[in-house]
């Protein structure tokens, strides 16, 4: 790993932690959510971990082509993640509020890695964090419009 792309990687690896335990989360959510939004967020859940469930492999990956290891243990992620890990089983409308936060969190992770590709020059990294903020944002509107 060269010292130009250290800030990089680890802004890379600073999104994959808390990606990661974001999909982790939502996974859980989705199999543990009751009340009349069953459906509507079991459904919504899945949606979302399972395309947290291949950006993970993205950033992991390009993380690997950098030319570095890429973190991949709980110990590892839970040592780094911003995301804080599920505890118990809250109640639907407070899966929603946490989720959309978790997702506001992942999109500061991946500004943070667009910022530091951008100093560096790695124009891949900086896509990867800009697709990363656009569907976290989204993820974050969808959530929150169950509330309103």
């Amino acid at each position: 790993m060269s010292d130009k792309n250290k800030a990089t990687i680890e802004a890379a690896s600073q999104l994959l932690a808390d990606s990661y335990t974001l999909y982790l989360k939502t996974h859980n959510y989705h199999w543990n959510v009751t009340g009349p939004m069953f459906t509507t967020l079991h459904t919504l859940f899945e949606t979302q971990y399972t395309e947290l469930a291949l950006a993970v492999d993205e950033i992991a990956e390009r993380i690997r082509a950098m030319g570095a290891p890429a973190p991949g243990s709980y110990k590892e992620f839970s040592e780094i993640s911003k995301v804080s890990d599920a505890s118990g089983v809250p109640k639907a409308e407070d899966m929603i509020r946490e989720l959309a936060a978790d997702c506001e969190t992942v999109a500061g992770s991946a500004r943070e890695l667009v910022a530091r590709a951008g100093e560096s020059g790695d124009d891949a990294s900086g896509d990867l964090g800009v697709r990363r903020i656009e569907v976290a944002e989204k993820n974050a509107w969808m959530l929150l419009s169950h509330l309103e």
